[in-house]
């Protein structure tokens, strides 16, 4: 009689999870219908999305791109789809979106600012992903005054001898560095290009003019408008900000009473005045204190004064990051034999900036959005854009089609700015997770 057993003697397969739990079945019951507060929460929240949807659908789908007025937009949209129809009159973006992006720009000029932009991505790229050829970075330090030139026009030589200025400065430095310190080297660094941008780079450029001619048609700043001058304005200010604010949080950690004094004086009174108060000041008091007869650019006006905003909020992030290193890692870079500079450069600031990047970020994020403000001192920036071309007669009335396509464009920019944040967050990870 043969044995019975009633023990396995092997293992069953795995079987599959239940279709429920799986899928896109699955991840609906996990994140939208996980108990009867979440079903409540998602059966709202598409109840709002389907009234949304209803309401803007129409709007977009009976769109009109080809028209010369908004009352010719009212009368296509009437005739195709019914008296009470009503619609999106996208042909003002159509019409005027030259004027949108470019301002009072001469459009023959147009490839001018094109390739300004064009060679600022190719000259931001190796400082934003450091994987590319370090080489590409001489051309970051020549394209300020390269797009400057391709912008503004005039002759070549100008920035020319704006930039010599800082060679002068850099050489100006080391060779006072060698003899008589860091303090006496700093002022020479600051005072050499100084003295040769108020007497000698204008001579300089007017003489090697002469004998080299080369020049673009000048434009004036008036000329300047739209997301041309908000692009301007604000990766100037961001670019400008960023190293300026370093050294007023490094200022204000300054061991030197003075250094530490005029660094904490102008964080709290930059901070303390609203940005629009300093763009009056750039347009209207700063002439009063010029000498008679100065030429004061007014958006190099507006540049310099967005830049010290922002450097004063980006030293206190920068503050914050520094403040949160472990009191431990500056005495590993003292005892390491490194002197204050080397160890900020070397072990202190790369940690504090990667702990500062969210707020870094935040900062230049909201720079950008501010650059809208100049509308009210006069420049023509897309909101002031708006304002001009509704006060056409052809256009008068229309309001969300204007105000769309200037949000969608800022969130353009700003989400990739975002984008860009959590990457570089990433890329610098350390930690274990």
């Amino acid at each position: 009689m043969a044995e019975t057993t009633y023990v396995r003697t092997e293992m069953l397969p795995p079987k599959p999870p239940p279709p429920t739990q799986t899928g896109v079945i699955g991840w609906l019951r996990e994140n939208l219908f996980d108990g009867w507060k979440n079903t409540l929460l998602t059966l709202v929240a598409l109840y709002v999305i389907y009234a949304l949807l209803s309401a803007a659908l129409p709007w977009f789908l009976h769109a009109v791109w080809n028209a010369e007025s908004l009352n010719e937009c009212r009368e296509i949209i009437k005739a195709s789809w019914g008296p009470e129809a009503d619609g999106a009159c996208f042909a003002v973006i159509r019409d005027r979106w030259h004027q949108m992006l470019y301002g009072f720009y001469p459009q023959d000029l147009y490839w001018r600012p094109n390739l300004a932009f064009v060679l600022m991505l190719v000259a931001l790229s190796p400082v934003l992903f450091p994987n590319l050829p370090r080489k590409m970075l001489v051309f970051s330090l020549i394209y300020p005054f390269l797009g400057y030139w391709l912008l503004w026009g005039g002759t070549v030589w100008a920035p020319v001898s704006w930039a010599l200025g800082f060679i002068l400065g850099y050489f100006a430095f080391i060779l006072v560095n060698d003899r008589g310190g860091t303090i006496l080297a700093a002022i020479a660094a600051v005072v050499v290009p100084v003295l040769w941008w108020l007497f000698g780079a204008g001579p300089f450029a007017d003489l090697v003019q002469s004998l080299i001619p080369i020049s673009l048609a000048d434009v004036e700043s008036r000329q300047f408008g739209g997301f041309m001058l908000s692009v301007t304005i604000g990766i100037t200010g961001i670019v400008g900000s960023l190293p300026l604010g370093i050294i007023l949080a490094l200022g204000r950690q300054s061991n030197l009473l003075m250094v530490k004094s005029l660094s904490v004086g102008f964080i709290e009174f930059i901070r303390g005045v609203p940005l629009i108060t300093l763009l009056f000041v750039a347009s209207t008091l700063l002439n009063i204190f010029m000498p008679p007869g100065t030429n004061f650019d007014i958006i190099l006006r507006v540049v310099i004064m967005v830049t010290l905003f922002s450097a004063a909020y980006v030293a206190e992030v920068v503050r914050g990051g520094l403040a949160a290193l472990p009191k431990g890692q500056y005495e590993a870079a003292a005892a390491l034999g490194l002197d204050y500079w080397k160890s900020m450069r070397l072990v202190i600031l790369p940690q504090a900036l990667k702990i500062a990047i969210p707020g870094i970020v935040s900062t230049f994020i909201g720079l950008f959005k501010d650059t809208t403000l100049v509308s009210i001192i006069g420049l023509m920036d897309p909101i002031g854009l708006t304002n001009a071309i509704r006060a056409n007669a052809e256009w008068q009335g229309i309001i969300w089609e204007l105000y769309g396509f200037v949000a969608l464009v800022f969130w353009i920019f700003c989400f990739s700015m975002s984008r860009y944040s959590m990457y570089l967050e990433s890329r610098l990870e350390t930690g274990h997770r």
